[in-house]
Parts: structure tokens; sequence; C-alpha cells
């Protein structure tokens, strides 16, 4: 019994049975929220178990169908000052903001200031992406639908900052970009596309991209709370409090500002505001004529021109549209923010969720809302959320990496003792410490480089992934490293013993 529980194997339990304790205590709340099934019998039920299960401290919500609006609010716009969510908090959309940069091009299209087919370089003579090295012809109706051949990961190529000269700095970091397809061959979403969109407005207009949008489209709806997040202005009294998840839990966190994309995310505003937009896309309301022909139009999915998604699903004008049965629809995430807009224009039913963390609950509360009415049971949660999988696995991965870092600490400190009884049981030992060492430095090298291997960089994964990754990439380089200088010692004491 002597021989099996050593000095260092006793140190060994005790420290993962000590990490264990305080993981289960610390993370019980949020354990607990995972294994239980959660009710589904009604609305606010179904809210508190999807807001449960995805750590998402608030959500609000309007609902209008055939012009009769509900507000339903959930939850915290500010957890650590208990303040709840009221319909007047207000959230930054994420991409549900796309449908209003859109509108804002149909706008100037038929007042003639552009046309559609209009190739960008007309507007942006720098703007020249290539195709198997040669220059690609990308129109405003390839960007709309999101069809340019523009590849997804140069949402990486935004530069963080607030100066007014971002929005320059991001087109001038995407004009000579690759394509991953030719203009007009596939669908292939990539929030860039939008950005260059805004620089188009601003070269016709001479105004602002948030001038222009608030002029001709946010005030004629009557959405005064609303707002164009640029970082350069002073928070708002009623703006929601932004949160990450990490280790199951949300916590508050203010994300970097990215004023070069804010006509692809960066619209903020509230449930009463939203009221009079959903309203407006069902023809509901004082609309002006421009603005409602604009918006009828923006509900048209040419289909030989926008984006094929899926059997009868197009994207196109900053919609996902439905063409069999007229529903429109778009999700939006920020790094600490997330949307659902789902609008069934033939039923006259409109829904809008908003949450003040990045998730897929938006959605699934959207959708759960939309489908109950109709006679169908409400979808339960499932973890599929590509984020909160990631702070799952990376959450489990730091308690593996912190109770190895303990066992290699803890033979550091006794020192390193080999019992070397032959020449066999050296080769042995010397080939296995060998193999470990080789395997340690593998493994350390690819801890390093796997952001970039993914099309993705440290920023990325700072900004958007959960804390959790960049602990568990610290904690394995160090293990890597211990196991390197503990391997580098064995084999020492290995040739000494010679």
């Amino acid at each position: 019994m002597k021989k099996i529980l050593s000095k260092t194997g006793t140190s060994t339990v005790c420290v993962i049975l000590l990490i264990a304790i305080i993981t289960t205590i610390a993370c019980w709340d949020e354990l607990g929220s995972w294994v239980r099934t959660g009710n589904y019998d009604n609305t606010d039920h179904m809210v508190a178990t999807i807001m449960a299960k995805s750590a998402t401290p608030g959500v609000a919500i309007v609902v209008s169908e055939q012009g009769k609006t509900k507000y339903m609010n959930y939850g915290y716009a500010d957890v650590n000052n208990k303040k709840r969510v009221t319909e007047e908090s207000l959230f930054e959309l994420g991409s549900t903001t796309k449908a209003f940069t859109a509108l804002g091009v149909i706008l100037l299209k038929n007042e003639g200031y552009l046309s559609l087919s209009d190739s960008i370089t007309d507007y942006i003579p720098s703007f020249e992406p290539t195709i198997k090295g040669e220059k690609a012809n990308i129109t405003i109706h390839q960007l709309l639908a999101h069809t340019s051949g523009i590849p997804p990961w140069s949402i990486r190529l935004i530069p963080e900052g607030t100066t007014d000269d971002m929005l320059e700095k991001t087109i001038h970091n995407v004009s000579d970009i690759a394509l991953d397809t030719y203009p007009g061959a596939a669908y292939n979403y990539a929030t860039v596309n939008y950005d260059i969109l805004a620089m188009i407005i601003e070269k016709v207009t001479g105004k602002r991209y948030q001038d222009y949008v608030t002029e001709n489209i946010l005030v004629p709806l009557g959405m005064t709370d609303s707002y164009f997040s640029t970082g350069q202005e002073k928070e708002a009294d009623k703006l929601t409090k932004g949160y990450r998840v990490i280790f199951g839990r949300s916590l508050e966190y203010d994300a970097p500002r990215y004023y070069g994309n804010i006509a692809a995310g960066y619209l903020v505003t509230n449930s009463k505001d939203l009221e009079r937009w959903i309203n407006a896309q069902m023809g509901i309301g004082d609309i002006p004529d421009n603005l409602l022909k604009a918006i009828e139009q923006s509900h048209q999915a040419d289909i030989k021109m926008a984006g094929y998604e899926d059997e009868n699903q197009y994207y196109s004008f900053g919609w996902s549209m439905d063409t069999k049965n007229r529903v429109i629809s778009h999700n939006g995430s920020n790094p600490n923010y997330s949307s659902q807009v789902l609008i069934d224009l033939e039923n006259q039913q409109a829904i809008f969720v908003m949450a003040n963390l990045n998730s897929t609950a938006p959605s699934l509360i959207a959708n759960n809302i939309y489908e109950n009415p109709n006679g169908n049971r409400m979808n339960k949660f499932i973890f599929d959320d590509v984020y909160l999988l990631i702070d799952l696995v990376f959450s489990f991965l730091v308690i593996l990496a912190v109770i190895i870092l303990c066992v290699q600490a803890i033979k550091l400190v006794r020192g390193i003792k080999l019992n070397i009884k032959d020449e066999k049981s050296r080769f042995r030992k010397m080939t296995g410490s060998s193999i470990v060492l080789i395997l340690s430095i593998i493994l350390l090298v690819l801890v390093i480089i796997w952001p970039y291997l993914l099309d993705n960089n440290y920023l990325m994964i700072k900004v958007w992934m959960s804390y959790s990754v960049l602990i568990w990439m610290g904690l394995t380089s160090i293990n890597c490293i211990l196991s390197i200088i503990i391997n580098i010692k064995k084999i020492g004491i290995i040739r000494s013993s010679l």
C-alpha cells in the first residue's frame, strides 16, 4: 500500500480533489442550469430557461401582431446595480443593423444617385480586389447580397478605434484582398461588405454614414432614441451593460470599439424604437412615401442576384428572405450583445429580441415566440451555441491544465528521481523521455500558432471568445515548458548514470 500511495501520489490526489471541490462550489449554479431541463410551457418560463442556460443577464422583446404591440422585458441591464431591463433600455444590434444600411442604399438608388449594378471602383477607385491574381469587379448589388466573394475572415481586418478615419482605414485594409470566389458566383457572408456600402453612401452624399441614415431613416420613422455607436459619444444612462461568458458565468465586458464597422453592426436602439421599425416593415404607421417604397423594395429578392442560403431562402438588402412564406429575418452579434428579428409579412407578425450577451438566445427565443402561436411546441435549448461551447470546453481544459500544472510543480519541487535497474530500463526511460520532450515542443508550437491555422488571430480570440481560451493557452504553454524542463532533466540523469 505504501508503494502505491507514495508522497508524490498522495499530494497529487489531494490537489485534484481540492480543485474539483473548489470548481464545483464556484460553478454550482451554472452546472445546475446546464443539467436541469427547464420549463417551456409558456413564454415567460421559456425565456427564463434559455437565459439561465446561456448565462444571459438581460433580454428585451417587442412583438407586433397586426399593429398591436407587446413589450416583454427580462433580467438586468446592469447586474451589479440591479438595474432591470425596460422597453427604454438600449442595446447594440449587431448585424441586424445591415437592413438600415441597405435601405439607405435603396433610397439613394431611387433618387438616381447610384445604380445597384455600378462597380465599387466607380466610387472607391482604390478598391481593387483580386481573384486568382487578376483584378475583380464587384457591384453594389453583390455587396448587398454577400456574393462579392470577399472572405468571411476579413472581419479581422477591421481595425479597432474610434477616430473619424476608421471607416477609411477599414476599406483600405480590404482594398486589395484576394477573393474566395468570383463576384456573383456564391453566397459568402462577410460583414465588411456593408462597411464598403457605408463608404459608398459617404462618397455619394458627402455626409457621414450615420448622419445620412439618421436623417433619412431613423428620424422619419420616429426612432429618436436610436443612434450609431462610434465610441465617441458619451455613454447613455439607458445603455445596458454588455457581458461575455467565462466559466459558465456572465462577466461585464466593455468590448473594444470599431467605428469602421458601424454600418454592419453598431446601431444602438431600444424596444420602443424597434416597434416603429418592425411596424414600418409591415407598412404600419405614418411612413413617408419614399421610405415606404424603399422598404417594400428591400423585401423583394431578385433570385438571380440574391445570395442563395437554402431552398426558398435568399439573402439580399440586409435580410434573409423566405420567399415561399414571405418571412424576412436576420440575427446579429457583437462581442457583448446579440439580437434577432423575424417578420412574417403575410400574417403581419413581427418579433425583435435583444440581449446584452453574445449568444444564440435571441434567435431561439424569437423562433419559439413565432412558432408557439401557430400550434408548434417550443424548441428546447441545446448547446449548439459556438461561444458557449467554446467556454464550456475550455473551462474544462483549464481545470485539467491546472491539475497538470500542480502535478508538474510538485515533481520539480520534490526533485526528479529515476529508478534505473538495468540497460533495458535505461533505454525505455530514455526513449519515453525523448518522445515526451518532442511532443511537448510540438504542442507548445501548436498552442502558439493554432489561431492562425483557423484563420483567426489573438485579437479575435481576445475580443470575441471566452477568456477561458486565453487562460488555457497560457496554462498549457507553461505546462509544456515545465514538461520540457522535466524531460531534459530526466535525459540528463539517464545519461549521467551510464
